[in-house]
């Protein structure tokens, strides 16, 4: 039985609901922590438990080792499931887990720390003769080591973070006077999301797909892949969507990729759920990207087509037991998952947040929804974009498509930008739909579709007894309060100032291209500047946005950096 365990889900979102969800099918306890506005979240209210992690950061929060440990003592949970992102990469905190002795709901520290470290998962890869492109052996110590493996190798270069992950800390250099620069970037944006700057450089597949392998192994020895996903569609190198069985791929690519992932993991001595990934070149070059040592986001692709519930099986094995499964099992049908994330599509699919106003998902065959989002709930700038997932399964992937046609038709979300617009056009592509033409970069490149304006709603009239969530010694408990209060409660929790939303802007106003914070200014009061030049750099979700010069002139009126802004605030005046 296991109902003698508790889990402590080290996460937040979408991906902490799906492992209550598991918890609750195995009969296990479950434990959400919570930043400070994540109070109202659902996983807050869908878990056993709920224990606050006082902060707003995910450096405050989420990612905080001592202070997830501390609650998992407290809560006397046994077992911890860190989900993807945050900590779910980091061998310390695997380490720390298991030190405190727990439960850790995934790969061992050592397999996390050699195929986390890019470079060590490239000489694996090549100990296995799995397919590979020109790399550098060692992190870079600068950025005229990147300018000469360039000039070496030949252009398009990729500046990776060898702590990466996610898209984040990886640049991609076409110019050879461009190198550098972003080589400096990508250290930088490596050091804010994951605390260690190291970058390595390889070549870069021009338009290639993104393919992978699902695998899963228990502690017995048996390494089974649950199946393929083409994940080629994406934007800022994150997924937006995801397909499994991979479609319109050889049989001999199909069984390279088989192959290979299975010989990696045999390799790192892997336990759990992992994906091997690829990419796949024009000319039918297959190429190892790197391992993920956790559960992905997409992973329901491969759930629908398998008929595998991976976040039960990973529980299954933390706890010493066998795999389900001993052989890849044939696919059923076809599973299509579209990212729901909060992004403003006119705007190059920039992170928007704020209050969902309404939240109406479709339902009926072949839908599935994995959802961190109600109607009212709030969407933080200090979190990922990602809010739900669609994921729409047929017998065939003509059959997925229409279906999807009819709940992306279905779906509303009011209140906050979403990317539901890109989904219905993608759906009526034929680059997508018939000749498969999409790759890495199709949604820079060859997307030809034009996205609306978001004008941002008002918040909506709220009941007379607005119930409220309350922290008594880190508990989480809920009380009624009148409406009056949620007014006042609801204006500060969003950080909204009226005045920066309906003032009528200047010719000279710059704006902010996103909602987030300036991190840097590039140029000083008074400084001459040039339309499009790069004036300041701002953050928002561990992602570094240019802000540009709108026009020629003199900067002036600069804000001061480190404070949190809305999109199309006023943040200085060019004359």
């Amino acid at each position: 039985m296991h109902n003698k365990h508790k889990l402590l889900i080290a996460n937040r979102g979408e991906i902490a609901v799906r492992i209550i969800q598991a918890c609750q099918d195995m009969e296990i306890g479950s434990v959400a922590i919570y930043a400070d506005d994540d109070i109202a979240s659902l996983h807050v209210k869908l878990a056993d438990e709920a224990w606050a992690l006082s902060g707003q950061t995910a450096q405050q929060t989420y990612l905080d080792i001592n202070k997830i440990l501390d609650i998992a003592h407290k809560a006397q949970a046994t077992m911890i499931h860190p989900g993807y992102g945050f900590l779910s990469e980091r061998a310390e905190f695997a380490q720390a887990v298991m030190d405190a002795g727990l439960i850790w709901v995934g790969p061992s520290p050592e397999s996390i720390h050699k195929l986390g470290d890019k470079i060590q998962a490239r000489k694996i890869a090549q100990s296995v003769n799995a397919p590979l492109v020109h790399g550098t052996e060692q992190p870079l110590q600068s950025a005229q080591e990147a300018v000469d493996f360039a000039k070496q190798y030949g252009l398009p270069i990729a500046i990776k973070a060898a702590y990466g992950g996610g898209g984040r800390g990886l640049k991609v250099a076409w110019q050879l006077n461009e190198v550098a620069a972003l080589y400096e970037s990508a250290v930088r944006e490596a050091l804010a999301a994951f605390g260690r700057g190291e970058c390595f450089v390889e070549q870069y597949l021009d338009r290639p797909r993104h393919l992978e392998a699902q695998i899963i192994a228990d502690q017995q020895g048996n390494v089974v892949v649950v199946g393929t996903r083409d994940c080629s569609l994406q934007r800022r190198n994150q997924k937006l969507v995801e397909e499994a069985p991979a479609p319109f791929i050889d049989e001999q690519i199909h069984t390279q990729l088989i192959q290979s992932s299975i010989a990696i993991c045999r390799a790192a001595d892997y336990v759990g759920a992992g994906t091997v990934e690829y990419l796949l070149s024009q000319d039918g070059q297959l190429s190892f990207l790197e391992v993920n040592t956790r559960l992905q986001v997409e992973h329901p692709v491969t759930e629908q087509t398998s008929g595998l519930d991976l976040v039960v099986e990973q529980i299954r094995i933390a706890l010493g037991e066998a795999l389900s499964i001993r052989e890849m099992p044939k696919p059923v049908g076809h599973a299509i998952e579209f990212r729901i994330n909060a992004e403003d599509l006119a705007r190059g699919f920039i992170p928007a947040f704020g209050q969902i106003t309404r939240f109406y998902p479709p339902s009926g065959i072949g839908i599935r929804l994995d959802t961190g989002v109600m109607t009212g709930s709030l969407v933080s700038s200090h979190f990922d974009s990602l809010i739900a997932k669609l994921i729409v399964t047929g017998a065939t992937r003509e059959i997925a498509i229409q279906r999807a046609k009819r709940a992306l038709a279905h779906f509303e979300i009011e209140g906050i930008a979403s990317v539901l617009p890109f989904h219905r056009a993608i759906l009526f592509d034929a680059d997508f739909v018939d000749e498969f033409k999409v790759h890495t970069r199709w949604i820079e490149q060859d997307c030809r579709h034009d996205f609306p304006d978001h004008s941002r709603s008002k918040l909506n009239n709220q009941p007379e007894l607005q119930r409220y969530p309350i922290e008594i010694d880190g508990k989480l408990h809920h009380i009624g309060l009148p409406n009056v209060l949620f007014s006042l409660m609801g204006t500060q929790q969003l950080n909204l100032n009226s005045n920066d939303l309906n003032t009528t802007h200047s010719e000279n106003t710059v704006l902010a291209p996103i909602s987030g914070v300036i991190t840097t200014w590039n140029v000083q009061e008074n400084d001459q500047v040039s339309q499009g030049d790069t004036i300041a750099i701002m953050e928002a979700m561990k992602m570094e946005v240019p802000v540009l010069a709108h026009q020629t002139g003199k900067i002036q009126k600069l804000i001061v950096i480190n404070q949190t802004i809305i999109a199309d605030t006023k943040i200085a005046e060019i004359h």
